[in-house]
């Protein structure tokens, strides 16, 4: 805020800190989110609904009060994942989060939705207004950490997610392909552009190990990532090798049962930052 301001900022050429924070969505009245994470991908497939679901729930697991906010409004999974079905409730106060069995709280348009194959055909600016729906209008309470889990790409929902939410920082998820590091280095740079601070890499799928010997396969090539890491200057959170076991688990809806100890680092991480 210059000196001087009376804090109106209608009429005001000023791009101060203050004008910043007013074009926020405010949160709903009711709730209180103290840390708020995106996790974003250059492109589908590198399994970044996976991760966001399981930092809510170590996050849980940890203690916290987490959340996850499904801003992939056009292909949401996360419902599936945690094994939630049937449409969300609500009153005047607002739209009420499901909650999973550990206590995550979900909000989703699936959960909106009269059929969850309903397919979700809108334009951009409608799917933009839904993101500010889910942070204003749910009663989300009180939050340590949500995850925010981003379509892929750096879109209109991206730049709304940026724009109108107070991001506490990013994680970024690839695989080890080198066309992938490429379409990473894309979203890094727009988070930059954002002033959105990046706290890391999840590298998703790394490699194979097999149960007999006990030896590591690396199926889609040698990772390259610290290398690339190293290049755009960002720390690697994390190496997650392709486990048949999650996967089954989250087809099931039961992705609170997927153990992966990497993610509690990340976790504390956080926290302390």
């Amino acid at each position: 805020m210059s000196e001087g301001c009376s804090g109106n900022c209608a009429g005001c050429g000023e791009n101060c800190e203050s004008r910043k924070e007013d074009m926020r969505t405010p949160l709903n009245a009711l709730s209180s989110v103290k840390k708020v994470i995106a996790v974003v991908s250059g492109k589908g497939g590198v399994g970044k609904s996976l991760i966001t679901s399981m930092l809510a729930v170590t996050a849980q697991s940890m203690g916290y009060q987490s959340a996850v906010l499904d801003a992939d409004v056009t292909g949401p999974s996360i419902p599936q994942a945690f094994g939630l079905h049937g449409n969300a409730e609500g009153s005047d106060e607002g739209i009420y989060p499901m909650q999973s069995r550990l206590g995550v709280r979900v909000m989703s348009v699936n959960l909106l939705l009269e059929k969850e194959d309903q397919p979700v055909v809108w334009r951009g600016p409608v799917i933009s207004g839904v993101i500010n729906q889910f942070w204003q209008e749910v009663v989300w309470g009180d939050v340590d950490f949500m995850f925010v889990d981003m379509p892929p790409g750096t879109g209109d929902v991206p730049l709304t997610v940026f724009q109108s939410l107070p991001v506490d920082g990013i994680i970024i998820v690839t695989t080890p392909q080198d066309l992938v590091t490429l379409i990473v280095k894309k979203a890094v740079n727009m988070a930059k552009l954002m002033n959105v601070p990046i706290l890391g890499i999840v590298e998703n799928m790394s490699y194979f190990e097999c149960p007999d010997c006990g030896k590591k396969h690396s199926i889609f090539g040698e990772s390259r990532l610290e290398e690339a890491a190293a290049e755009m200057e960002i720390p690697v959170l994390a190496r997650l090798p392709i486990n048949p076991a999650n996967a089954a688990l989250v087809d099931k809806g039961a992705i609170e049962l997927c153990e992966e100890k990497q993610f509690e680092k990340i976790i504390k991480d956080i926290a302390e930052k």
